[in-house]
């Protein structure tokens, strides 16, 4: 394919896509990578390079534990008995807690991933054994399938996600619920992969629509208004920036319905809070650049417990910052902020590698800086020049 066929069909100039063969153009705003992807017929992460492998110790136990977990989604099934014996449902209910608590908090991939196939293997013995816990099972196996996918996602594994949350949809189907319902729709969006955004956010607009008649209950709420966050990444990532913040809006307008003391169901943890930090995503996709920290102001992402989600509100501020050549020194210091708070989820993110190798490209004459060449070397990408 010729390369003003490829730029006609990703929807850019030949001449900006040279810049991108050659370098000279940085690809860190997914619509610019999925338009690639999608003109060359190829997934995003075969342009990508992902799965990574970083200069990050724990890289080979995380990769390691994923063979598990690949197993697991593979093999179990609701309501097939695995043959494998449980504990008793208290320790297994601490056991779950434990992954989606606290380990999913730190961000911990390499533990996630070492539990995650033992417990889901329990779970579906329970699930068929344990009648009397069945409800609770549901709920847990639907958290541990969320929390398996997002350690393949986050690390860049193919097909994998997409299988989880599949699987995480069984398990609401069985539930029953409105909101679990809308959840796993949620669920199949952000999950779906980078290919889909038109179906992700029709996926988003149709379980908003079916929860429509029982809005009136928080956890609705809150799955409502995070199915809104995630339309509008569809609509920004699509280039469709009206349709990105008018979902925005409406997110913000749920978020003040909710009552002042709520549960954070399936934890979403959607509220102003929420909202704010995927203003400063969506400014980033959208290529608002240094306007981005204008929306930061009001951001607070310590109070959500979620590392992963911490770090990638600064991640992305830092990397609006580091369009413009008055801030990059600003973008780098957010982006290593990001590394501190969750150093496998920010090595392994594909977008900010490809922003820590422009910064690399623009220093050149000073060989990057002691910080950023740090960066780069325990991301496993060699400075240049």
């Amino acid at each position: 394919m010729s390369q003003e066929a490829t730029a006609e069909l990703a929807g850019m100039t030949g001449a900006y896509l040279s810049m991108i063969e050659r370098g000279v153009r940085p690809v860190t705003r997914r619509s610019t990578l999925e338009s690639l992807a999608d003109a060359l017929r190829v997934a995003p992460s075969e342009l990508t390079g992902q799965p990574y492998v970083t200069n990050d110790p724990l890289t080979s136990e995380i990769h390691a534990a994923l063979s598990g977990v690949e197993s697991a989604l593979e093999v179990y099934e609701l309501g097939v008995d695995p043959g494998v014996k449980p504990r008793p449902w208290s320790e297994l209910s601490s056991a779950v807690q434990h992954l989606t608590g606290t380990l999913r908090g730190d961000a911990n991939y390499a533990e996630q991933g070492a539990v995650l196939p033992d417990l889901l293997g329990e779970l579906h013995t329970a699930y068929v054994h344990d009648p009397q816990h069945r409800r609770e099972v549901l709920i847990a196996l639907v958290y541990s399938y969320r929390t398996a996918a997002s350690v393949c996602k986050n690390l860049g594994v193919r097909g994998l996600p997409l299988l989880a949350a599949r699987a995480a949809q069984r398990c609401t189907e069985e539930l029953g619920d409105p909101e679990w319902l809308g959840y796993a729709a949620y669920l199949r969006g952000i999950m779906g992969g980078p290919q889909s955004r038109s179906h992700q956010y029709t996926l988003s607009v149709r379980a908003i629509d079916g929860l429509t008649a029982s809005m009136s209950g928080s956890s609705v709420l809150q799955v409502a208004g995070t199915l809104h966050l995630n339309a509008a990444l569809a609509a920004a990532v699509q280039r469709d920036a009206d349709q990105a913040h008018e979902h925005l809006n409406e997110a913000a307008r749920l978020a003040d319905e909710l009552p002042p003391h709520h549960s954070n169901f399936a934890g979403l943890y959607f509220g102003h809070d929420n909202v704010a930090l995927w203003m400063v995503s969506l400014g980033t996709e959208l290529g608002e650049g240094p306007k981005v920290a204008e929306l930061a102001r009001n951001g607070r992402p310590e109070v959500i417990p979620l590392r992963s989600w911490q770090a990638t509100y600064f991640a992305d501020l830092g990397r609006a910052l580091a369009t413009d050549r008055k801030t990059r020194d600003v973008g780098l210091r957010q982006i290593l902020k990001a590394e501190s708070i969750a150093p496998q989820w920010t090595r392994n993110n594909p977008l900010v590698r490809e922003t820590v190798l422009d910064l690399l490209a623009a220093a050149r004459r000073d060989a990057g800086g002691r910080d950023l060449r740090g960066l780069a070397h325990r991301m496993g990408v060699a400075p240049t020049g």
